[in-house]
Order: C-alpha cells, then sequence, then structure tokens
C-alpha cells in the first residue's frame, strides 16, 4: 500500500448498470465484508449487484468472464496470503493474468480487488473493516464504474463507434 495518490472514491452516476461481483470464500470474515462493501458501492452509485461466490481466488477468473459478458462491469474480491511455498506467486500472478485477459478480450472493465499481502494485518488493513486504512471492496467497484463510463465516453460519437469505419 502506497499510503497516497489514490483517486477519489466518491461514487459515480452508474444509473442502469449492472456490476459482476466474484469472490472468493477463502478468509470469508474478510471476503464476506468486502462483498458488502462493493455492493453498497453500486447501490451508492445507482448500479445493480450481482454476486457470485466461488472456492478460492484461482476460480475467479472464470466466472468473471462469464460475468462479463452479461453485465457492464466486473469486480473480483479475494485474499491470498504469502506463505512458506510457491503458491502464492503462482495464484497471484494467474488471477492477475486472468483478469487481465478478460477484460481485454470481453472489452469490459474488471477490477482487481484480489488482495495479495504478506499476512492477515495487511488483508485486514485492506479490507474495508472498521479501522482499515483502505476499503478494496468499495474501490474497486468505483473504479470499475467509473472505467465503464469512460470506455461509453470514448465509443460512440455522433452515433458511430469511435476508431471503427463503416
Amino acid at each position: 500500500m502506497a499510503g497516497f495518490g489514490e483517486p477519489t472514491t466518491a461514487p459515480v452516476d452508474a444509473t442502469g448498470m449492472t456490476v459482476g461481483v466474484v469472490a472468493a470464500r477463502w478468509h470469508g470474515e474478510l471476503t464476506d465484508h468486502m462483498v458488502e462493501r462493493a455492493v453498497a458501492a453500486a447501490e451508492a452509485c445507482g448500479a445493480r449487484a450481482v454476486v457470485a461466490r466461488v472456492a478460492g481466488s484461482v476460480e475467479i477468473p472464470v466466472v468473471a468472464q462469464a460475468m462479463a459478458r452479461r453485465f457492464d462491469v466486473v469486480v473480483a474480491l479475494g485474499v491470498v496470503i504469502r506463505g512458506a511455498t510457491a503458491h502464492f506467486e503462482y495464484v497471484s500472478r494467474s488471477v492477475t493474468d486472468g483478469l487481465t485477459r478478460v477484460a481485454l478480450d470481453e472489452g469490459k472493465p474488471v477490477a482487481h480487488g484480489v488482495l495479495t499481502v504478506d499476512n492477515l494485518e495487511q488483508a485486514r488493513d485492506r479490507a474495508g473493516l472498521p479501522g482499515s486504512a483502505e476499503d478494496k471492496g468499495w474501490a474497486a467497484t468505483v473504479a470499475a464504474l467509473d472505467a465503464a463510463l469512460a470506455v461509453r465516453s470514448v465509443g460512440v460519437a455522433n452515433g458511430h463507434r469511435v476508431g471503427f469505419t463503416g
């Protein structure tokens, strides 16, 4: 966590949009709260949230892709804590690469709210719990909706798709 430079997480006007929220069940105390905050952020922005839960973070990208095909944005939430083996690197890379691929392949914003941390204390400090320094469930949702609005603003001009001819 840099501790500085974070953009505003004030609600944006995303009236009528639908947010797909996919979250891992691992570290349920944290992910349950992050889902609650994501749903609250969607509602504050005028959007509707649809939630799906999966076993762990590795399963998030495939559900994110299914959601990206149906909804305006996707918010991925989970917690991966570094351990004594290389598993942390494999899971973190798999999730990050998968979510990036989904966003680019589907042309939809996919917010990466999967916490990749060294310890439980760092996760709690980012999960939006009372006293947390960050609220990734809320921030990821607002960021995804803001990106969807940006995509819309550059995607259509005078009834034509920008960058396309025909």
